[in-house]
């Protein structure tokens, strides 16, 4: 507050003095002096992160690796990770359904072929097939009486046609007899002429019961096949309503090791219900998962080498399945010769798989920059090794331990080899001390 007296105006009028409050400082003159000390450091910090021209950053040098770019030969090859695995699996299914009725041997144990496993009881199903066994039994009665009817009618016709030989003969013998008594005149002329009416007859009848008798042998004939195929498929349906009770009991189809058994006494089975398998003993094969990267290099026939008890083995890609899961693709690997007993179903093994022969070519030392960049650029480090600038490259085949340069790097040139994470939008890494 100031304190005034008495002042004069312009007309010579004296205003009474007054006490008056001087204005506080406004927002920006209390504030500026630490916004301005706030942005020059925001500057520093920028110029420092971004550097004058391209974009910077600045790394110390203990948190990055550096490797250098030679000529020599390059292995191509990949490793991976396998397991052994049966060579065979042939899978235990319930083919009729039912309950659980026997379980006749434990998981994990080693079975013989056709060696009984499981039990299962049906009761629609044995009605069923009793049901089939009795009206099968039934229709094979009808059809053998068929055949005896059959058998019948062919004894008649060949007794009848007997019969008519034998009354021929017996004519013959007459007419030859009467007919020296007819010229004799011991006879009288009719009875011979009777004689020769009942011959002529029998003639006929012979002729025409031959005639029938060849036609009654065709049907005849006929008939008999289709009884027998008759009877076959019947014969058929008996053995499969049989097969089907035989199916409740599950068999193993090979000898081997009985593994993932599920199968517990009054446990109900659908049809078709998996219940364990039947893995082969005496062969194995390998089964690995690769990056999906080498899915069009790796053709069955590639050689895959692995150590077991300090012995060196090779297995050879006999299969490739080309759907990928998770960044992979699965191969089975199988041995040329008798699987080695070192390597047990289950046991995980690591594997080279060579992809091609060595061949001289300028190479880099493989690390975590190929899955940041592709391939496709890296960081090359400066001759004064202050720092590394961003360069475009085309890389090729990899190994475990280094990448094919095809263009854009020399011999004796160094790269940052470690991960790009934290630089991926900058052109130059400065190294710190």
């Amino acid at each position: 507050m100031e304190r005034g007296g008495h002042i004069s105006g312009s007309g010579g009028q004296r205003v009474e003095g007054m006490d008056r409050r001087l204005a506080p400082p406004g927002f920006w003159r209390r504030y500026a002096p630490h916004a301005g000390g706030a942005f020059v450091a925001i500057a520093i910090a920028i110029w420092l992160l971004v550097g004058a021209g391209d974009r910077v950053y600045r790394v110390p040098f203990d948190h990055i690796t550096i490797a250098t770019v030679t000529h020599g030969p390059f292995e191509d090859y990949i490793a991976v990770r396998g397991a052994a695995a049966p060579f065979a699996t042939h899978y235990l299914t319930a083919e009729q359904g039912g309950v659980v009725k026997q379980v006749l041997v434990e998981d994990g144990i080693t079975v013989k072929a056709h060696q009984p496993l499981i039990v299962l009881s049906n009761g629609a199903l044995e009605l069923q097939v009793a049901s089939r066994e009795a009206d099968t039994e039934s229709q094979v009665n009808a059809l053998e009486n068929t055949r005896l009817q059959l058998e019948e009618g062919r004894f008649k016709y060949q007794h009848d046609l007997l019969d008519i030989e034998h009354q021929i003969a017996t004519l013959q013998g007459d007419l030859a007899r009467d007919k020296i008594l007819l010229d004799g005149n011991a006879i009288a002329p009719s009875i011979y002429a009777q004689e020769q009416a009942d011959y002529a007859y029998q003639l006929k009848l012979r002729e025409a019961t031959l005639a029938s008798g060849d036609k009654e042998r065709q049907v005849r004939e006929g008939q008999l096949v289709q009884l027998g195929r008759a009877l076959a498929r019947l014969n058929e349906n008996v053995a499969t309503a049989k097969a089907s009770l035989d199916s409740l009991t599950i068999r193993a189809p090979t000898e081997g090791r009985l593994t993932a058994l599920d199968a517990e006494v009054g446990q109900s089975k659908a049809p078709g219900a998996v219940l364990g398998q039947i893995d082969t003993l005496d062969r194995f094969k390998l089964t690995a998962q690769v990056d999906e990267f080498y899915l069009g290099r790796v053709t069955p026939g590639q050689t895959a080498v692995f150590q077991a008890e300090g012995r060196d083995y090779q297995a050879t890609v006999f299969k490739i399945y080309p759907q990928v899961a998770n960044g992979t693709f699965r191969i089975d690997l199988h041995f040329a010769d008798v699987s080695p007993r070192e390597v047990h179903v289950g046991q995980a093994i690591d594997m080279r798989l060579e992809l091609g022969g060595a061949a001289l070519a300028t190479k880099l030392p493989n690390g975590p920059f190929y899955q940041d960049t592709g391939g496709h650029w890296v960081f090359v480090v400066s001759p004064d090794g202050h720092y590394a600038v961003r360069r475009n490259v085309r890389l090729g085949r990899r190994n475990p331990e280094h990448v094919e340069v095809l263009e854009g790097l020399g011999p004796g040139e160094k790269v940052i080899v470690s991960g790009y994470e934290a630089f991926q939008r900058v052109d130059r890494v400065q190294f710190e001390q």
